[in-house]
């Protein structure tokens, strides 16, 4: 076994070492979620706390390691002989975020089962992390269905096997850990929230500090053993304190004061629900033990609510999150204990960023008068003479997005195969079934009433004599399944002078907001293709980092020509790059402009060949027509017929609209 590298020589990130060793204090604070950039010793922290953890009690022989003072009665290995124990050091078990569900929770003998009625179960890695961290890295990226595994298991204590009416159960407490990077994807609100503190980590900006960081991972992998003997006394001590703060733990006093500052910050900070309020109880009354006190000072319930807080205030996918501590401080100094204590530990300090360490907000929208850029306003203006360059004349600065809107429900047609999701029609692991087959390697969804009627014509040529069912491998079948995938959406967005009006680019942007929280919601991928001027730029390759586009899209300023061809072009290319990378996602295209084209010689002609490589290839496409005004020339619903999609409004992509929108994007092929 490698040696992991010691915990107390990991440089900075005091508060994600903070958080860990409180979970290592008291389990019930409910795990620790790290966000951060990748390169930040997020996952090097995790595996080297499973080294100081106290050692752990299990019944000898147990497979889901029973407690031999309270052994779990409905174990599958029970009953256990008493006084029957052994020693060990806690697990911590890593879930890949490609295992398979059989993997997670076990699998049973589905043959054996029907066969014999025999319950021969294998335990997967919720049974491995019974009593022990349970850690998974890159933890936004989970399938979905794993995820709900995860979400049962943590809010019963325990995990449920079952194969058509034949079930297995067992405890599974485990501390649950989590690494991820913000740029590759949010997490599912559910799973957040149960994460009892996230931490946000970044890499130091100090030189000193980035010159201790490499010194000391060199000398590691030079010599892993020799290092971590270097640092066995800090590791012993730590180790010695995490004991003595389990053992001060239930003597802790949580007084009436203290609890008033927790219930008042959890209001003051609207967040949803009570598990807030009792993570924070748990964490300042570990925080007080790990200080070797017997009463919880409300610097403890600061220091809790900076840990605990600032995932579960969020309202929007792409607020960032954090915690304002002025206001912090002043919930706490509104309802201080009679100690005096206000934790203001940093009230006087700059500010800065939050915990969340992220941006300082939404750009000021453009308050200056709009009589200067009404020639960029007009379809007409800046699209005649010579192009214009990006950043050049006639550019604008960016306005700001209108409020978002639930979106009408857009798909890709037929069936596919790709990711886990909620958007379109897809063949998958989970759902509703549609189908029996022959399996293709190990079986994972029985189709019970396939497999008997298989079975049936044989029972007599192979011997059955007696209530069981006789069934051979060649009987098994699988259950083929319907559900839903996440595809690639790639907005394709005009920039252009036609498009600058400041209301109108602002409702542009609202619209593309709206399909950004709508793609969030089902799993997709994003990207974003910008064109304005001479050119066509890839603002965002395609991510599972929604919050990235959206930040991207913020910043969008107008103005130009408008190379229409050379969008669709460009659009086709990152398409063409992307089947390489994940030939199972299917794509949509959503082209957002009001379908005019200028610039260069036969612009139109272009922009219309480039169109028909879409529906060449079927590629489903929409387009969003942003043409406003009295008058209208119709190019959006030009352009959706060469693509092969469908146009549709602004007003009628809204799901409240009275305008219905057809949710097969290419229906209208068939009408035509």
């Amino acid at each position: 076994m490698s040696t992991p590298f010691p915990f107390t020589a990991v440089v900075g990130q005091d508060d994600l070492r903070l958080a860990l060793l409180l979970n290592a204090v008291s389990p019930a604070v409910g795990g620790v979620l790290v966000r951060g950039e990748k390169g930040t010793a997020k996952s090097t922290a995790v595996r080297a706390l499973s080294a100081l953890m106290p050692e752990v009690d299990v019944v000898s022989g147990c497979r889901f390691s029973c407690d031999p003072g309270s052994p779990d009665p409905g174990c599958p290995d029970g009953p256990h002989e008493p006084h029957a124990f052994a020693s060990r050091p806690a697990r911590m078990v890593e879930l890949p975020v490609g295992a398979s569900e059989d993997r997670l929770v076990g699998a049973l003998d589905i043959e054996r089962a029907l066969a014999e009625g025999v319950k021969a179960f294998e335990p997967g890695l919720l049974a491995d992390a019974h009593r022990g961290i349970l850690y998974v890295d890159e933890v936004n990226l989970l399938h979905d269905h794993l995820v709900d595994l995860l979400l049962d298991a943590a809010a019963m204590g325990a995990s449920y096997v079952e194969r058509e009416g034949v079930s297995v159960r067992h405890a599974a407490r485990f501390l649950l850990v989590g690494t991820m990077n913000p740029e590759e994807g949010e997490l599912r609100p559910q799973l957040l929230d149960r994460f009892g503190l996230t931490v946000e980590v970044a890499a130091s900006r100090e030189p000193d500090q980035r010159v201790e960081v490499v010194r000391r991972r060199l000398a590691y992998d030079d010599d892993p053993a020799g290092f971590a003997a270097r640092w066995a006394d800090e590791e012993a001590a730590v180790r010695a304190r995490i004991v003595a703060a389990r053992e001060l733990l239930p003597s802790v006093r949580l007084g009436d004061g203290a609890l008033r500052q927790i219930a008042a910050t959890c209001a003051a900070f609207e967040v949803d629900g009570m598990r807030a309020d009792i993570v924070m109880a748990r964490t300042a009354t570990a925080l007080a033990a790990w200080a070797g006190r017997t009463e919880v000072l409300a610097e403890d319930v600061r220091q809790a609510a900076l840990l605990a807080l600032p995932h579960r205030r969020r309202r929007n996918p792409f607020d960032a999150p954090g915690l304002d501590e002025d206001k912090l401080d002043e919930t706490l100094e509104e309802f201080g204990g009679s100690d005096g204590r206000d934790g203001d530990g940093g009230g006087d300090d700059d500010p800065g960023p939050g915990p969340g360490g992220g941006p300082g907000g939404r750009p000021e929208p453009d308050d200056a008068p709009q009589g200067d850029g009404d020639a960029t306003a007009r379809p007409e203006a800046g699209e005649g003479g010579e192009p214009q360059p990006s950043g050049g004349a006639g550019e604008r600065s960016p306005a700001r997005a209108a409020e978002p809107f639930r979106t009408k429900v857009l798909s890709v047609p037929g069936l596919g195969e790709g990711a886990a999701g909620r958007r379109s029609r897809a063949r998958t692991e989970h759902g509703r079934t549609i189908g029996a087959r022959r399996p293709r390697g190990a079986l994972t969804k029985l189709h019970l009433a396939a497999t008997v009627q298989a079975a049936a014509p044989h029972q007599r040529a192979r011997g059955r004599s007696g209530p069981g069912l006789v069934v051979r491998r060649d009987d098994l079948r699988q259950a083929s399944r319907e559900g839903r995938e996440g595809n690639l959406v790639l907005f394709v967005v005009d920039a252009s002078g036609s498009m600058a009006a400041r209301q109108r680019m602002g409702a542009v942007k609202g619209a593309v907001l709206s399909l950004l929280l709508d793609a969030y919601q089902r799993r997709d991928k994003v990207g974003l293709v910008t064109f304005r001027g001479s050119a066509a730029d890839v603002a965002l390759p395609p991510t599972s980092s929604v919050d990235a586009a959206a930040v991207r899209l913020e910043s969008l300023p107008t103005g130009g020509r408008t190379p229409l061809a050379a969008g669709l072009l460009r659009a086709h290319e990152v398409l063409r790059v992307e089947r390489l990378r994940d030939p199972a996602r299917r794509a949509l295209v959503v082209v957002v402009t009001d379908g005019r084209a200028t610039g260069g010689p036969e612009p139109v002609a272009l922009a219309s060949r480039a169109a028909r490589l879409f529906a060449a290839e079927g590629t489903a496409s929409v387009v969003v027509d942003c043409e406003s005004g009295p008058v209208r020339l119709g190019l959006a619903g030009q352009l959706a017929g060469e693509l092969g999609g469908t146009a549709v409004t602004l007003d009628e992509l809204r799901a409240d609209s009275i305008a219905s929108l057809v949710k097969d994007v290419q229906g209208s092929r068939r009408a035509a």
